[in-house]
C-alpha cells in the first residue's frame, strides 16, 4: 500500500522568519503534549511561532519559548503562555535528530503547526543558521526567475 504525501491541512501557525534565517536539512513532524485550554486556543489561531526553538533534554524533546496566548473562556484553569512543551517522536527519529544535532552550527527549529486528523502537530526542521550573503543571494535568484517568469508570460 503506498502511503500518502502528509501536508498541513488546518495550518495553525508558521515561522516564516525560519525559512529565512536558516537552512533546512530535514524535517520531522511531532505531536505536542498541551492542555485543554492551550487546545482552544491554538485552534483559535492564537499561536506564535517566531523566536521558539526546540531542544533535547536527556531523551525527550522540548517545545521552548513557544507563545500560545492564553485562552479568553478558561477562567480560572489558565496556561502559562510560553511554557516548555514536551514534543512526541518515536525513538528512531529522536535518535536520527540526536546524531543530526551532533553536527557542528545545526539547531533544531519548529516550521509550522497544524491540524492532521484533529490532532495539533509541530513541524521540527534540523537546521543550519544562513550567513548574510547566502541570503542575499537567495533573493537575487528570486528575483531573476520572477523576472524570467514575467518574459516568459509577457511573450505568450
Amino acid at each position: 500500500m503506498a502511503t500518502k504525501k502528509t501536508t498541513p491541512t488546518g495550518t495553525i501557525a508558521q515561522n516564516r522568519r525560519a525559512r529565512h534565517d536558516y537552512e533546512i536539512l530535514q524535517k520531522f513532524e511531532a505531536g505536542v503534549m498541551l492542555t485543554g485550554s492551550e487546545v482552544k486556543s491554538a485552534r483559535e489561531h492564537k499561536v506564535q511561532l517566531q523566536g521558539s526553538y526546540a531542544r533535547l533534554k536527556g531523551d525527550e524533546l522540548w517545545l521552548l519559548d513557544a507563545h500560545i496566548a492564553p485562552y479568553s473562556n478558561a477562567g480560572y484553569a489558565n496556561h502559562e503562555p510560553s511554557r516548555d512543551r514536551k514534543l512526541l517522536l518515536h525513538r528512531k527519529e529522536l535518535i536520527r535528530i540526536s546524531e543530526a544535532l551532533g553536527e557542528k552550527g545545526l539547531t533544531l527549529i519548529p516550521l509550522a503547526m497544524y491540524l492532521k486528523n484533529g490532532r495539533i502537530k509541530v513541524e521540527v526542521g534540523v537546521g543550519r543558521g544562513m550567513k548574510n550573503y547566502d541570503k542575499r543571494e537567495r533573493i537575487a535568484e528570486r528575483d531573476v526567475q520572477r523576472d524570467v517568469q514575467r518574459a516568459l508570460r509577457r511573450d505568450a
